[in-house]
């Protein structure tokens, strides 16, 4: 068995955060059922993804980085959306910490 004691992380800890983040979307809901994810923010997001939890169907047009102003659009499919179904939305700000976000309808 090798020796695991000497194996370090490939990045450097990141430092601890001393305010709160404030998430950078908005949900434009105009025209559900096909939603828009707003970047609000001040920075590019990079990584971004969008994935459902719950019974319904997700049709998505996630690019993978979103600059301040851009959108990404989302369209939802099932029977009670309200009930059954969150949105989690999954991004990287520059700094390169990991953010998840959730969307109930």
């Amino acid at each position: 068995m090798r020796d695991r004691r000497n194996l370090r992380s490939p990045r450097p800890a990141l430092p601890l955060r001393r305010f709160a983040y404030r998430v950078p979307w908005s949900v434009d809901r105009s025209t559900a059922p096909h939603y828009r994810l707003v970047n609000t923010g001040g920075d590019v997001l990079t990584g971004v993804s969008v994935s459902v939890a719950g019974h319904s169907e997700l049709r998505v047009s996630a690019p993978t980085s979103v600059s301040p102003g851009e959108w990404v659009r989302a369209s939802l499919s099932g029977s009670d959306l309200a009930r059954d179904t969150i949105l989690v939305v999954r991004w990287f700000p520059p700094d390169g910490r990991e953010y998840l976000w959730q969307v109930s309808f």
